[in-house]
């Protein structure tokens, strides 16, 4: 029903930047919110940010002034700019995204490695 395909990881350096993106496909065309998660090696998914369809934004304390969540405006992408990147921020990268159609329906990307290293 709904893809969604994550692309911009890779290897930086510590206080480097990366901008990762993630595309929505599919029926659905109004999200409730859209998330960034990281899965670092050996850890459980937390998040990072999430952007609600009303554009209201959350961030987790850890990546407050440093990651910007962002949307286009057919609010079907949303992307995540990471400045100030340390080697704590390496993880696996994974979009959500949540909908509602008759009941809640949520759906996860496939991820994307960031690697933060010298």
């Amino acid at each position: 029903q709904v893809q969604l395909v994550e692309s911009g990881g890779g290897l930086v350096q510590p206080g480097g930047s990366l901008r990762l993106s993630c595309a929505a496909s599919g029926s659905i065309s109004r999200f409730n919110i859209m998330s960034w998660y990281r899965q670092p090696p050996g850890k459980q998914r937390e998040l990072d940010a999430s952007i609600t369809f009303e554009g209201d934004t959350n961030y987790a304390d850890s990546v407050k002034g440093r990651f910007t969540i962002s949307r286009d405006n057919a609010k079907t992408s949303v992307y995540l700019q990471m400045n100030t990147l340390e080697p704590e921020d390496t993880a696996v990268y994974y979009c959500y995204a949540r909908w509602f159609l008759i009941r809640v329906y949520a759906a996860w990307g496939q991820g994307t490695q960031v690697t933060v290293s010298s």
